[in-house]
């Protein structure tokens, strides 16, 4: 039998993942990928100017495509140059962090969800992180619960602010809505993802995640979270959340969201209250952290 002059089809789902430093936890998610999906996969690791050279070569083993960037350029803008150096027909593509391992299907099952509606945009696994369901699809926040959330997730677990924002996934294990995914793993259509120019490259870290679902959601589109499909975060590959300079970060970015989202001139005196008080809050836990 002739073989086909056909040439290959692009696979339907792409597979992107940003490292930073990332040789000593990028195999075993280059591993765990090809077991996540029957159909094939393209996948991309984004190099952020780590000059890495164990990088490349586990790209090359594992018969991804390496991109190597001139310089760091944050998550979400690592992320944007992966997804369009992929060809037009991908139509799903995981967003991922490099210390995660998919479990077999989980791919599969992210876009089973995503296939049963053309609003859905979003799809959030379960992300387990030591041994216990992250709450990884969250509220978008609010003026009240960001700030009630930033003031008190330390020191009153319980309180009501930090349970509206986080909605544990872990209790209710089922598809549902949400108002934003994890970007530690996520699946987006393409053409939504592409419609509204990938993530705002203005996060350098963290809300990256979080912007990202809230204009999801102003487009008309869906953010789902899909428990039956699960992933394991190690989270060993993190930069501390107790890093004085990672804080600092967060803080930044937790700023650049609310002020944007409530940008309206007659609530300036909201938004220097804010910014006020996310500073002092950085401050406080960033020399905390120093002197630990």
């Amino acid at each position: 039998m002739a073989l086909s002059s056909q040439p290959p089809r692009t696979p339907v789902v792409a597979v992107t993942t940003v490292s930073y430093r990332s040789g000593e936890v990028l195999e075993g998610f280059l591993q765990s990928v090809p077991a996540s999906s029957a159909a094939p996969l393209l996948v991309v690791v984004a190099d952020n100017d780590s000059n890495d050279p164990v990088v490349a070569k586990l790209t090359a083993a594992s018969s991804a495509h390496y991109l190597p960037l001139s310089r760091n350029l944050g998550y979400g803008g690592a992320m944007n140059e992966a997804i369009r150096s992929l060809p037009s027909d991908v139509r799903w593509v995981l967003v991922s962090n490099p210390d995660v391992v998919l479990t077999p299907g989980a791919i599969d099952a992210l876009v089973a969800a995503g296939e049963s509606d053309p609003r859905i945009a979003a799809v959030g696994p379960a992300i387990i992180t030591d041994g216990e369901v992250y709450p990884s699809a969250r509220a978008v926040p609010s003026l009240r619960t960001g700030i009630g959330h930033a003031l008190f997730a330390n020191i009153w677990l319980g309180n009501p602010w930090t349970r509206a924002y986080r909605r544990d996934s872990s209790s209710d294990p089922v598809r549902r809505d949400a108002g934003w995914l994890s970007g530690a793993c996520v699946l987006v259509r393409k053409s939504a993802f592409d419609e509204l120019s990938g993530f705002d490259d203005g996060y350098f870290m963290y809300f990256e995640d979080v912007d990202l679902g809230y204009r999801l959601g102003k487009a008309g589109y869906r953010n789902v979270y899909e428990p039956a499909a699960v992933v394991v975060h190690s989270g060993a590959h993190s930069t501390s959340d107790h890093s004085a300079q990672m804080i600092a970060v967060h803080h930044q970015s937790a700023r650049r969201f609310l002020t944007r989202k409530y940008s309206g001139w007659y609530l300036w005196p909201v938004r220097v209250a804010l910014i006020i008080g996310l500073d002092l809050r950085s401050a406080f836990l960033s020399r905390r952290a120093t002197h630990h």
